[in-house]
């Protein structure tokens, strides 16, 4: 046995620190009001006590810390994105992600891999030139590769697709990595416990109180809250949430499923990407090859997955790798895709004063977990807006004013 486990053995009142405080109670009044405890408001909810020195903030989730779209995404990061504020944005968020262990006391399996969006014709592989030098004008890697180069980094890989899809060329990134989402949700939940924040789970919000265009308060079952800040970080439940506000929203929700396999001796490094297949897939750390495929085509807010969608998935899955065929798929799920109109997200200050969105994260929410928390962090604290997320104003529906980050983020990963 060895002597830490022994030397704890024989100490009766030992015990590990816990990872998130509970309390007992609401209080009845809070500076802030987080809603959802996923990533993204438990980033926000670190960075405001960590760099703000704000402390009493309560965090509200429905369900559990992570147990929205956080748990259920399939965890790729990357910042070759299309636009100059997406490009930005993003490659901040990776550079976050590379020192997010140290920050968080927490190992997330941050792994560097190297990401691939293959090109199957001649207008995908034009649109990842255009990709190519937007990402390098603004010191982001990335370069498009012929077929023998993807070869040299991914052997497995069938170039020809079965004869029906050739791949032509592909976008490498080669800083796209992958980590384990539940350790991001965790690591930030217990860094805001540490410094005094209150996460509340299994509270739901059913109401927002409003008075003369101000936030006053919110309702859950377990009580009232005052407050004249709440922050709104609840993905596909995010148009319920601001028809509380009495704000329209521009919002709609798609189910975005995802599979794994049974665990395989590792052989895939990198990430593989295609567009034109509707497919991504990526191998854990445990082994599972991490697949899925485009939104389903109707808007539902559900969370149900389908036999359809794993079928055309391995379908396309078999063209890229013949030799899967064996494997067995042991799980499947869906998320709520929260879709704006131009593919790019909602954030910061509202027509509702004291009422701050995160929204509209679609497909591509986890990858800006970081950085995301960290300017509505700083929006929050200040009451106006970071300049890094002006561009993705609530405001930019009404004014025509659209990112159009369509090109980069269509694809979903």
């Amino acid at each position: 046995m060895a002597l830490r486990l022994l030397k704890h053995a024989f100490i009766e009142d030992y015990a590990e620190p816990r990872w998130f405080n509970t309390p007992p109670e609401l209080k009845k009044t809070y500076d802030i009001v987080i809603i959802g405890a996923g990533g993204h408001g438990l980033a926000c909810a670190h960075y405001l006590a960590r760099d703000h020195g704000l402390h009493n903030i309560a965090v509200l989730d429905a369900s559990y810390i992570g147990g929205g779209n956080t748990g259920r995404n399939t965890t790729i990061i990357r910042s070759n994105y299309l636009t100059p504020e997406g490009i930005k944005f993003y490659a901040d968020s990776m550079t976050l992600f590379t020192e997010l262990s140290d920050d968080l006391e927490t190992n997330i399996f941050y792994s560097e891999r190297g990401h691939f969006t293959l090109a199957h014709n001649e207008s995908t592989l034009r649109t990842s030139r255009w990709r190519a030098e937007m990402n390098k004008f603004y010191a982001v890697d990335s370069e498009v590769v012929d077929p023998d180069e993807i070869l040299r980094t991914c052997p497995q890989l069938r170039i020809d697709c079965g004869g029906n899809h050739p791949i032509e060329g592909a976008l490498f990134h080669p800083p796209g990595a992958v980590a384990r989402h539940d350790a991001v949700a965790w690591g930030y939940a217990k860094q805001a416990s540490k410094r005094g924040v209150e996460i509340h789970q299994h509270t739901p919000v059913t109401d927002i109180l409003v008075e003369n265009g101000q936030v006053t308060g919110v309702v859950t079952p377990r009580g009232t809250i005052s407050t004249r800040k709440v922050m709104c970080a609840v993905a596909g439940h995010t148009p319920e949430v601001m028809a509380m506000a009495g704000l329209p929203s521009p919002i709609e929700i798609f189910p975005l499923q995802a599979c794994v396999t049974e665990p395989m001796k590792p052989w895939l490094d990198t990430i593989i990407v295609s567009g034109s297949l509707h497919l991504y897939v990526s191998q854990s750390s445990r082994g599972e090859l991490v697949m899925g495929a485009a939104l389903d085509p109707m808007e539902l807010h559900s969370r149900r997955s389908t036999f359809e969608f794993v079928t055309g998935l391995c379908d396309q899955v078999l063209d890229l790798f013949p030799f899967l065929g064996g494997v067995k798929v042991n799980r499947q799920w869906a998320g709520m895709a929260d879709m704006t109109p131009d593919l790019a997200p909602i954030m910061g200050t509202t027509p509702i004063e004291g009422f701050y969105l995160d929204a509209g994260w679609g497909t591509y929410g986890f990858k800006a977990t970081p950085i995301a928390g960290l300017t509505m962090a700083n929006t929050v604290a200040e009451g106006i807006d970071d300049s890094r997320i002006r561009a993705f104003s609530l405001g930019r529906f009404d004014d025509f004013n659209l990112v159009g980050e369509k090109g980069a983020a269509a694809v979903g990963h």
